[in-house]
């Protein structure tokens, strides 16, 4: 194919900065003075290829992908611009497209910067790239300037708001509840504090046919979904639920800068919360502090679902080894009976035992047991003196919480002085790497392992700050309490929500006696805002105590005795014999379980 064959490729290109200027950068104009130029100089056989409302920093533009696949198959052999900007405002990739065109022998005309590479080379192309690229990084720069300036002034920077608010029609900078949307909000936070995880709600909400949010914003007439076509319009997105529950907006706060763009790929980011720009009561609140928190706390305790059952249990995410500080994973005893029990996580992984020395196994109803009758004394307690309970409430707190945060700040101030140390050690290894008095290798190894103990040193104070902040905050954790148990006329029956509402953490210790069903076994439950408090109890007489502690040294001895019948049976062979009988009874129940089921299928 001969080169006057080939196609006149005219490219207009119009960003919406670009559209600030007027007239003289219209698509319209652009075409024209590209066509009367092609007329002028006897070039035919001309295309258009155009890209309306496109940065010239990005270089994914539908219009400039279809020239250049055009380009790299021969079929075009020259290209036509109103100037080098109309290519692209980055100065590396439209350096890169020219020595394409170079390479495939593409003539490049730019009109209005007087560049023909079929006739001469410019060397002041390469600096007009670059100073088109800094014109758009100075622009970028100036609608950041005003964006800035918006957000900090307590307005929303958000175009559209969040599902659950709708713009007021008088004033569009001020949120107003979309009811409808808020509903399905409220109902989201619900179902988190009833132990549904993101997954579960989303097939909830589907089956119930609820719209997804952004189809509701579009029968709405608003959002940045408008001409979208649905094809499923109730499909909800575990990601979605997610999302929702950690929206700040919903109490009612306007949250700005929580993204960041770069002037040239004009994609958001999401940047660290404490760049976030928050200010509080600014529209009517979804949701309140209290279940906002709650939810958060569950959705940091991650549900572990135990593999044939299908259900977790309400207690998981909750319960922790009093030895390691590791999470307790529920089991479910393999005799039929379907019964949940807790065991450190630690102690189960391989080899076994040897991250902590005991399973620390509790039977899961009796911990539930012991909150619902913990729950129970504190509301009788309670009802029958309102201020009594205050009073031993707040003493105790103070003396518990007052050690706990004197230990938090002197491990807060060993932490500070430990990264600065740190920074001693990693730039004294630097210079002795240069000076060659240690290899670079070692270096590496070390600078490695100091960047990771400063990482979680970081983060441990970040941590260690923002509880010792709320505990210098936080003065009426005992009336939110109170709010929060008065709700309730009895503790009859204990719900999921109930366990998460009041239960922050459950901490299980080994029993007494190591392996003894019988046995007592220390069990620290921390409820919210108060902590692992105890209702005070009458202290007993003198005759009482002795009675009781006579009663104790029976059960012991007793236990003793039964326990040294185990070692002696163990000892002989005749537990092992037992435990073979047991097992070989236990597969012959399991066998005839398996058949009747079989059974069952086949007559269905």
């Amino acid at each position: 194919m001969r080169n006057v064959e080939k196609i006149t490729a005219l490219y207009e290109r119009l960003s919406r900065d670009d559209e600030l200027e007027g007239e003289s950068n219209s698509i319209v104009n652009q075409k024209k003075i590209l066509e009367e130029y092609a007329s002028n100089n006897n070039l035919t056989n001309i295309i258009h290829f155009t890209d309306d409302g496109i940065s010239g920093t990005q270089f994914d533009r539908p219009g400039f992908m279809e020239m250049m696949n055009g380009v790299n198959t021969g079929n075009i052999g020259c290209i036509i611009v109103k100037d080098m900007s109309r290519l692209g405002r980055d100065y590396l990739k439209v350096g890169q497209c020219m020595e394409i065109l170079r390479q495939k022998g593409v003539r490049l005309i730019a009109i209005n910067d007087n560049v023909d590479s079929f006739y001469r080379e410019d060397d002041f192309t390469p600096f007009r790239n670059i100073m088109n690229e800094w014109y758009a990084r100075d622009t970028s720069r100036k609608i950041q300037s005003t964006f800035r300036s918006k957000g900090e002034s307590g307005k929303h920077t958000a175009s559209t708001p969040p599902y659950g608010y709708i713009k007021d029609e008088k004033d569009k900078d001020k949120w107003v509840v979309d009811e409808k949307a808020a509903e399905i909000v409220r109902r989201i936070f619900n179902l988190t504090m009833d132990g549904a995880g993101p997954y579960k709600i989303a097939k909830i909400l589907e089956a119930d046919k609820i719209d997804i949010p952004a189809y509701h914003q579009q029968k709405m007439g608003y959002g940045l979904h408008q001409s979208k076509n649905f094809e499923y319009p109730y499909r909800w997105c575990s990601s979605t639920i997610a999302s929702i529950l950690k929206k700040k907006e919903y109490l009612g706060h306007t949250v700005n800068f929580k993204t960041r763009k770069h002037f040239k790929d004009k994609k958001s980011k999401y940047v660290s919360e404490d760049k976030w720009l928050i200010f509080e009561n600014t529209h009517e609140a979804i949701i309140d502090q209290e279940t906002f928190d709650n939810v958060q706390r569950i959705r940091r305790n991650v549900k572990r679902y135990p593999d044939g059952w299908g259900e977790y249990h309400p207690l998981t995410g909750l319960m922790y080894c009093a030895d390691c500080g590791s999470k307790m994973y529920v089991h479910r005893t393999n005799n039929y009976k379907n019964i949940p029990y807790y065991v450190c996580s630690n102690y189960k992984k391989v080899p076994c035992g040897t991250l902590c020395p005991s399973a620390h196994r509790i039977k899961a109803e009796v911990v539930l047991n012991l909150i619902q009758e913990t729950l129970k004394d504190i509301k009788n307690y309670l009802d029958e003196d309102n201020e009594a309970f205050t009073r031993s409430i707040q003493n105790e707190m103070e003396e518990k919480e007052k050690v706990e945060i004197e230990k938090q700040r002197v491990r807060l101030i060993n932490n500070k002085s430990r990264i600065q140390e740190l920074e001693r050690l990693m730039c004294r290894i630097y210079e002795d790497m240069i000076l060659e008095k240690i290899p670079s290798s070692r270096y590496e190894i070390l600078n490695s392992q100091y960047e990771t103990e400063q990482r979680a040193l970081s983060k441990e104070i970040g941590d260690l700050e923002l509880e010792i902040s709320r505990y210098e905050n936080e003065t009426d954790r005992v009336r939110k309490f109170m709010s929060l148990i008065s709700r309730y006329e009895n503790f009859d029956d204990l719900t999921n929500t109930m366990i998460n509402e009041f239960v922050e953490k459950i901490i299980i210790h080994e029993r007494d006696r190591k392996g003894s069903q019988t046995s007592k076994q220390k069990i620290e439950i921390y409820f919210n805002f108060i902590g692992n408090y105890e209702v005070p109890k009458e202290e007993l007489s003198e005759e009482e105590r002795s009675k009781l502690e006579e009663e104790e040294r029976k059960i012991n001895e007793r236990r003793d005795r039964l326990h040294q019948n185990y070692l002696k049976r163990k000892a002989n062979g005749k537990q092992q014999e037992y435990e073979e009988r047991y097992k070989a009874r236990r597969e012959q129940k399991k066998l005839k379980n398996l058949k009747n089921r079989n059974t069952n299928k086949i007559v269905n």
